[in-house]
């Protein structure tokens, strides 16, 4: 039977949908293109001079432009305007994509409001908590946009939307098949015939990339057959193309040919071949330390030499062997936008459960860059938070490989100003400000200082003393056509340094 929500029927969805796409713009806008302009909630924008009026500071919403000696709400559509207008003027360039790609993304979370009042949560609750993520990236203007399809091409594998499905099974002749590291997990999908090996596809990405000449002609001459399908269906996770394989506990990383957020979402072929090393370095550096934190391995991937990075798919550790007995897996991004069983739902007093997160999180970063001169991308989609019976957090765990950067590669400043933000700006401070807005009058500051204080970095004390953090433009990164890897960034206020 269908379900509704009857505190959100189905005609609120378009409402809904404009709500959920206009907090993470403003936040973009409003960091990025504008300043204070003196009464609270009202921004003056830089570039064109316009007042613009907002309420609420974490998720701002129900924007208001100022004219004619009055206050004019907007709608997403409105916004978009707006903010296209104004980043002519800022940079002096055009880009007819973005705009497109704002309007794509609210209409994606309409699709999926829609999908998802006819779907079945997963009893699972780490599963549920990958898939809980309607709004998405908090600071990012079209955190929800799926390549301009239409929602049929891409909703059956929308974790959003609760998708589970079937993985396609595809049979590489064996002299062109290209590997490095541990695939074993890939044979236990299907049987291959004599001369081929295994290679599963995700369904939305093969049918992105099999009419391409290399592909087809693979197909055709015999060195590419389907096989069928997988018998056990996967589960999308957060990052759309890695899915989770409940029943035999690992992860599939797939190269998915659709932008989201900043870039398209391949496994290139320079990160591929890099992996096996970034990875070993990865690991070393939690296999040397104290704590529970853990690393879910990347370990190995297996794809085609004709179409390497179409249909590369790597395999990644599962949750079981790493866990903590009798604990429970979390999405930390989940925690900030909320989900049904969450532990901060039923949390009376945050005194005891944010130093538990700081002392499960905080360490195994930092560890790792100063002793082992690893720069995780601790931020939110990528960290897992265990927690206990009672939700307390007792375990991290960290993944992705790919956006790991060692500092034999990087200047150690470029790589500590990564780790600020992906550690201090986009996972901590979003933690902290949940609780805070959950919880007000409480500050988590103090606690946060003290976790950060008692860690040998050099680099700690100016971070603790800095007026600023550093925030990531993703606005004029997408607005500049800059790739997504070449981060910038604009100071914020830095809350670490009020005692």
């Amino acid at each position: 039977m269908d379900h509704v929500d009857p505190i959100h029927p189905r005609d609120e969805v378009p409402e809904r949908a404009d709500a959920h796409a206009v907090a993470p713009l403003l936040n973009c806008l409003i960091h990025e293109a504008a300043e204070p302009a003196g009464e609270q909630g009202v921004h003056r924008l830089r570039a064109g001079g316009l007042l613009l009026r907002v309420r609420g500071v974490r998720r701002p919403r129900d924007p208001e432009l100022y004219a004619a000696g009055s206050w004019h709400p907007l709608t997403h559509a409105e916004l978009v305007k707006l903010t296209a207008d104004e980043l002519r003027r800022a940079t002096g360039l055009d880009n007819p994509e973005l705009p497109g790609e704002m309007i794509d993304s609210r209409d994606a979370v309409a699709a999926i409001l829609t999908a998802r009042a006819r779907a079945t949560a997963p009893d699972d609750p780490y599963v549920r908590s990958e898939q809980s993520l309607i709004t998405g990236h908090p600071h990012h203007p079209a955190p929800k946009a799926r390549g301009g399809g239409p929602a049929a091409n891409w909703l059956p594998y929308a974790p959003e939307a609760y998708a589970r499905f079937p993985l396609t099974l595809l049979g590489v002749r064996e002299d062109v098949v290209v590997e490095e590291g541990d695939t074993t997990a890939l044979d236990a999908l299907g049987a291959a015939p004599r001369g081929y090996r295994l290679l599963p596809a995700h369904p939305w990405q093969l049918g992105l990339v099999a009419a391409r000449p290399e592909i087809r002609e693979a197909f055709d001459d015999g060195r590419l057959v389907r096989l069928g399908e997988a018998p056990r269906p996967v589960a999308p996770t957060a990052a759309i193309r890695t899915v989770y394989a409940p029943g035999d506990d690992f992860f599939l990383k797939f190269s998915l040919d659709v932008r989201i957020t900043n870039d398209i979402r391949r496994l290139w072929r320079h990160d591929l071949l890099e992996l096996r090393r970034t990875d070993k370095a990865v690991a070393s550096a939690f296999a040397a330390g104290t704590g529970p934190a853990a690393w879910l391995s990347d370990r190995g991937y297996r794809t085609a030499g004709f179409a390497f990075e179409e249909l590369a798919v790597l395999v990644r550790d599962g949750l079981r062997p790493h866990l903590l007995p009798g604990s429970t897996p979390l999405l930390a991004a989940a925690l900030v936008d909320g989900f049904e069983g969450s532990p901060l739902d039923g949390l009376t007093d945050p005194a005891a459960w944010w130093p538990a997160y700081l002392r499960q999180v905080v360490p195994p970063a930092l560890e790792a860059f100063e002793r082992h001169g690893v720069v995780l991308e601790a931020h939110l989609q990528n960290t897992l938070v265990a927690v206990d019976s009672v939700g307390r957090p007792v375990q991290a765990l960290f993944r992705d490989a790919e956006g790991v950067k060692l500092l034999t590669e990087v200047p150690r400043a470029a790589g500590w100003e990564r780790l600020v933000y992906t550690l201090v700006v986009n996972n901590l401070t979003e933690v902290a400000a949940v609780l805070a807005e959950r919880h007000p009058g409480w500050n988590p500051w103090p606690a946060a200082r003290a976790e950060l204080a008692r860690h040998p970095v050099p680099e700690i004390p100016g971070l603790l003393a800095s007026p600023t953090l550093p925030g990531k433009t993703n606005l004029l990164l997408r607005w500049t056509g800059a790739d997504g890897a070449d981060a910038r960034y604009l100071p914020l206020p830095n809350p670490l340094a009020c005692r």
